[in-house]
């Protein structure tokens, strides 16, 4: 599956969530600082979240199929009812991570 990337900031997918915006396919944030954040039911198919430090990040409902992980921390995440098909999780560290459902 393609998805044209598209490069951003951690402040701009923030600020751009916290105005009720869900969908961010392809969103291209390298080695991200996600560090708690809360981004519940958040489309970000495709995306490329590579090295992203995400400990105890909140991902329920989200829709994370073909994402790339690869390598990143994800610590006690909250993964409950996401959809990973296909996600790059390569060295990515799942310690305590929620992945029911």
């Amino acid at each position: 599956m393609y998805v044209r990337p598209q490069r951003m900031t951690v402040a701009e997918l923030l600020g751009r969530y916290a105005q009720g915006e869900l969908d961010f396919p392809g969103a291209h944030i390298d080695h991200a600082d996600l560090r708690h954040v809360h981004l519940d039911s958040v489309n970000l198919c495709g995306a490329r979240l590579a090295g992203a430090d995400a400990r105890g990040i909140l991902l329920t409902g989200a829709y994370l199929s073909f994402i790339n992980l690869y390598g990143a921390n994800l610590e006690s995440a909250d993964l409950r009812q996401s959809d990973l098909g296909y996600a790059d999780l390569r060295y990515a560290d799942l310690t305590g991570a929620d992945l029911r459902g």
